[in-house]
């Protein structure tokens, strides 16, 4: 049972599910598996999704004990005794905490196109020009200490079970990963509820469809619905990524330390 706790064994078990599909059933048939910036995504998916990761999740812990510690000192309840979560039926942390998690994240992602130094680390995820599922992962650490620290340390602190914050990370992936695959997937009455790569390839437009885009929504599709911000026509968008893109650096390096780089070069 050791490795099925393991998050990284089931990224790569979603990882090559949704390679799988794209090869049984591409909905974009003329595009190419072996795409330019495939080794950078590659990158990015072993760089975010285990040592970026496991980083984080060792230093939600650390400051865990450490609240616990100062806390105590004070003659205050430290969080593990505050842990009423702990004692809910497991089912009912996985939807309870999927759901709020997936609100908390829509609306990270919506600031992250409406805050402007928020967007010059989000530039990454949208400098894709070809969807595919491994483009999932092609996210700024920067932007990834942001989401994981607002979404799972909350989670921690108040106690929610190791697995149900597993089974959260692992659907978060996987819709994540179908979301961004080349797949006519649509969901059918369910895409008021979940999201799906028909409706998020439009958030990748070129073309703002609202003043900061469209389609926030990460698992749940639900929240653009209700706020105003879906946009799910049944074409396919003519070009990916945004304005100016051309100014936007290319290169592994140059991407990693973006935007410092841009802050170095206007003090300098």
């Amino acid at each position: 049972m050791g490795v099925l706790v393991q998050y990284w064994f089931w990224l790569a078990v979603v990882s090559a599910l949704c390679f799988l599909l794209e090869r049984l059933a591409p909905w974009r048939r003329d595009q190419p598996v072996f795409r330019p910036q495939l080794g950078q995504d590659l990158f990015w998916l072993i760089f975010n999704g285990h040592f970026l990761g496991l980083a984080m999740a060792q230093a939600s812990g650390t400051l865990v004990l450490w609240l616990n510690a100062r806390l105590g000192s004070a003659g205050l309840a430290a969080p593990d005794t505050l842990m009423w979560v702990h004692g809910l039926p497991l089912w009912i942390q996985f939807f309870v905490f999927l759901v709020l998690k997936d609100f908390v994240e829509w609306c990270i992602h919506n600031l992250l196109h409406r805050v402007p130094w928020l967007w010059e680390f989000h530039k990454l995820h949208h400098s894709i020009t070809q969807l595919d599922w491994i483009g999932n992962f092609r996210f700024h650490w920067g932007e990834v200490v942001v989401y994981k620290t607002l979404t799972y340390l909350p989670l921690v602190v108040l106690g929610v079970d190791p697995r149900v914050i597993l089974w959260v990370a692992i659907t978060g992936t996987l819709i994540g990963h179908l979301n961004h695959s080349n797949l006519a997937i649509s969901w059918g009455p369910l895409r008021y509820l979940i999201n799906s790569p028909r409706m998020h390839v439009w958030h990748h437009d070129m073309i703002l469809r609202g003043q900061y885009g469209q389609n926030f929504g990460i698992v749940l599709s639900l929240w653009d619905w209700v706020f105003g911000t879906a946009y799910m026509p049944e074409a396919q968008p003519k070009e990916l990524g945004f304005e100016q893109m051309e100014l936007f650096p290319s290169s592994l390096a140059g991407r990693f330390f973006y935007p410092l780089t841009r802050l170095w070069s206007r003090r300098h």
